[in-house]
């Protein structure tokens, strides 16, 4: 049994915003994927829920006339996957949407209940880490816009301002996904319905060559204490060539900007050998989607 106090249902924004002001303490739901569960844990008494399934600005996947390409934020990861705008621009994106959980949750389970959930192992985080996104947020006084390497601040906690405001949109511009391809792998102990023991997610812009790095963007879930990026080693293999040398300092360097833990579900020197693996594995994918030729090994 769930112990629900009152349920409403939103058909605009302003309405669930209304809705969080008269009901301190109450929380958003979309797909519910993870709320249900911890309503049947018992994690949750007493609960006050706002349904945003039923807003339309929230839902669809559109490319507006600076050529920047926006996710509602309660549009679900079956929608991504097979949407024609991710898979032609940010496949890398849709790569990540099909490895969420279940066929039955990717149709419910929302892009913006993934992130706002703050959990380390979301599977869309390290593939929009990579890609440099920026979220929407609206209240009922203003609009902000923050960059995605500042929204997570902690295990489990983010820049979301939950007791006022919404996650109403992932931002992509153009330049963050215009000649730039990328790679999500992830790791589990079973193929499907497996919460990530690691994910890593490589975006990469190449030379004019197709044989050295323009750019590399690397990212990770459940390698540290919240998703996370890898700045010093991304800008030092700039201009390198994708041959031996690269691979050997990606796997020799990647783990001093990371701090993978022991966990039931896997230890950390698993993951410590799954990080230096994955890592290597995706930025050669990620090489080779965008035109390039990886030498060597």
């Amino acid at each position: 049994m769930y112990d629900i106090q009152k349920y409403f249902s939103a058909h605009s924004i302003a309405e669930a915003l209304d809705l969080l002001k008269e009901y301190p303490g109450a929380i958003i739901i979309a797909g519910g994927t993870d709320i249900m569960i911890r309503l049947r844990q018992r994690k949750l008494r007493d609960a006050v829920l706002i349904g945003i399934r039923e807003i339309p600005e929230l839902n669809g996947i559109h490319l507006h006339e600076d050529r920047s390409i926006v996710i509602g934020a309660g549009t679900c990861f079956d929608t991504i996957y097979q949407d024609t705008l991710i898979n032609r621009y940010i496949p890398i994106l849709a790569e990540a949407a099909n490895q969420v959980g279940s066929p039955q949750i990717r149709h419910v389970a929302t892009i913006g209940g993934n992130l706002c959930n703050g959990a380390v192992s979301a599977d869309s985080a390290p593939s929009l880490l990579a890609m440099d996104v920026k979220l929407e947020f609206r209240s009922k006084e203003s609009t902000r816009i923050l960059p995605i390497s500042e929204f997570y601040i902690g295990p489990g906690k983010t820049a979301l301002q939950s007791d006022h405001e919404l996650l109403t949109a992932i931002i992509i511009p153009q330049e963050n996904y215009e000649n730039w391809n990328g790679c999500y792998l992830k790791f589990g102990q079973r193929n499907a319905m497996e919460i990530s023991t690691l994910g890593c997610a490589a975006a990469v812009k190449l030379e004019k060559d197709k044989t050295h790095l323009a750019a590399l963007n690397l990212a990770f879930g459940v390698a540290a204490a919240k998703p996370v990026r890898c700045p010093h080693l991304e800008s030092s293999v700039v201009g390198m060539a994708a041959d031996d040398m690269l691979w050997q300092k990606i796997h020799t360097e990647v783990l001093s900007e990371l701090n993978p833990r022991d966990s039931w579900r896997a230890s950390r020197e698993l993951r410590e050998q799954l990080i230096r693996t994955l890592s290597v594995r995706a930025v050669k994918k990620a090489i080779e989607r965008a035109g390039g030729k990886n030498n060597g090994l």
